[in-house]
């Protein structure tokens, strides 16, 4: 074959653009050999067309038997008895329910805290994720020496193994005119549309009244939500001095540190500063009656106060932390601590009655080794347990399974809430026309059991360890892959997505004009006339 004088350039550039493009970084991982399954190989794990036949289809807002047709990673339709031709993948729902994806609202993967670094990174976190039916969760980025761009910077890098959607919190930790900044540049330019101040943690992460009410102000003015880890930092300082002073050095001494009250104070203290800025505020991980009471007083008086309870202090209680083999205890030290048989009812109790919204995992695992850095002094124990693949199997059996909540309720505590309230959906936490086609088939009469020997993260322990239940997961569909069938994970590092969530979400509506009612409500100043005495 000839080619004339007009071709010859043309495919000179075709073969140096084929020589030197860029391998993506999903190739770049499956050449070092990482990946679950087929996909770790490079290839599909399903054709880009799936239909997911005669299924109950799970909103938060109604149940329907439908068909569920999706072609390239978006939900093209969803009703009765669809027709497709050969080339779709189909799969029969019959029997049970088709629900979106979950998203867990708070993780911490590859997180340095503690003088150690969490075992499970944005892979195998994320893999962990997707086989527990979870398909989204958003991290929480914290910043270099107080730089956020910086932090930001650093957790894109870290996210380049995702196989997943994620998002991003940013974390505040100091106050200058250079971070108020950066906040701008972090919701105008990065997607980011939440900032998360820590009222504990005195010496590390907390940060006092006056930066709070700071980062409260600037957060209202961007449209982004502000976010609290709320316990009275310098109280706990002192608890845990107190139980030095007492001999008390192992795990249980965490516990003791740290009791419901000071959880309950810090609550009541963020929203009544939130109150006086007039902002939405988001309290994470509610682990006691304590600051639970303190949302639903708050709530009932109309303030926009969401609560965030998590799956450890709906699913545990307290008992493990007081066994007295050292590793086993110390696998269940996380903050605020896992309360006393109680809460956990009464936790969930708020869940199903709508005092609390919806639920994460704060999912910070670290491995026996890291844990035994504090075999001599529970101040050194890295806080954190397990939860990002366990919690949708945990919720259902706990809410679900018990009669507390409906499934259309599972749906929107798991995933639709998260959505709404981070200004991602109808994208993200729904089963509709034009819809990420983040899926999952949950079959109501299959049992699941958790075991450190069958999960997917990095950890040796399990702080679930034999906990058996119903409702189980068989299929997760990620942007339209099958990811999670037949117990098998087909997954690859760099596959994932960023997800930018946009300021300005709902609980934002009607701000201004309760602004505006507090001005007109003042009658100040008082004109008054001076003496002429």
């Amino acid at each position: 074959m000839e080619f004339s004088s007009q071709t010859q350039p043309l495919l000179l550039f075709l073969l140096l653009l084929f020589t030197f493009s860029p391998i993506s970084e999903s190739n770049q991982f499956c050449e070092a050999g990482i990946g679950y399954g087929e996909a770790a190989c490079g290839i599909s794990s399903s054709s880009s067309k799936i239909l997911i036949k005669g299924g109950t289809v799970v909103n938060a807002h109604k149940e329907e038997v439908a068909d569920v047709y999706v072609e390239d990673g978006i939900i093209i339709a969803v009703k009765p008895n669809i027709k497709v031709g050969d080339d779709v993948t189909v799969l029969d729902a019959t029997g049970k329910y088709v629900m979106p994806g979950g998203i867990d609202p708070h993780t911490h993967l590859a997180i340095q805290f503690m003088s150690t670094e969490s075992v499970d990174d944005f892979f195998s976190g994320q893999a962990a994720a997707l086989a527990g039916g979870t398909t989204m969760h958003v991290d929480f980025a914290l910043p270099v020496d107080g730089s956020l761009t910086a932090g930001f910077e650093a957790y894109e890098k870290k996210a380049k193994k995702s196989c997943m959607d994620y998002g991003f919190h940013m974390a505040i930790t100091k106050w200058d005119e250079v971070v108020s900044k950066e906040m701008e540049i972090m919701v105008k330019e990065k997607g980011i549309n939440s900032f998360k101040f820590f009222l504990a943690y005195k010496g590390a992460f907390m940060v006092n009244d006056e930066l709070l009410l700071e980062g409260l102000k600037k957060s209202k003015s961007l449209g982004a939500l502000a976010m609290v880890h709320a316990e009275n930092g310098d109280a706990v300082y002192e608890g845990q001095k107190r139980m030095i002073e007492l001999g008390i050095t192992g795990p249980e001494g965490h516990a003791l540190s740290r009791p419901p009250l000071l959880e309950g104070e810090a609550t009541a203290r963020a929203i009544r500063l939130a109150g006086f800025v007039n902002t939405p505020l988001y309290v994470v991980h509610v682990m006691s009656i304590d600051a639970m009471e303190e949302i639903a007083t708050a709530r009932k008086k109309g303030q926009r106060v969401i609560g965030e309870p998590i799956v450890s202090g709906l699913a545990l209680d307290e008992s493990g932390i007081w066994d007295p083999d050292f590793s086993t205890a110390a696998k269940f030290v996380m903050s605020p601590p896992i309360r006393a048989s109680g809460h956990d009812k009464a936790l969930q109790a708020a869940l199903s009655t709508g005092i609390l919204q919806l639920v994460g995992t704060d999912h910070c695992s670290f491995n026996s080794t890291q844990k035994s850095l504090g075999i001599d002094d529970f101040r050194k124990i890295p806080n954190g347990v397990n939860g990002i693949e366990e919690r949708m199997h945990l919720v259902w059996d706990i809410m679900v399974e018990s009669g507390q909540i409906s499934a259309s309720d599972y749906v929107r505590i798991t995933s639709t809430e998260c959505a709404k309230i981070f200004n991602i959906y109808p994208r993200k936490g729904a089963i509709l026309p034009g819809s990420d086609a983040d899926i999952i088939i949950l079959n109501p009469n299959s049992s699941f059991e958790i075991t450190a020997k069958s999960h997917h993260s990095r950890s040796d322990t399990n702080v679930y360890e034999g906990r058996r239940g119903k409702g189980k997961v068989e299929v997760t569909i990620a942007g339209g892959r099958i990811v999670w069938e037949n117990n098998e994970l087909k997954v690859v590092p760099g596959s994932g997505k960023y997800v930018e969530m946009p300021p300005f979400g709902y609980l934002f509506n009607g701000i201004d004009k309760g602004d505006a009612n507090y001005i007109s409500s003042l009658k100040a100043p008082v004109k008054r006339f001076k003496s002429t005495d």
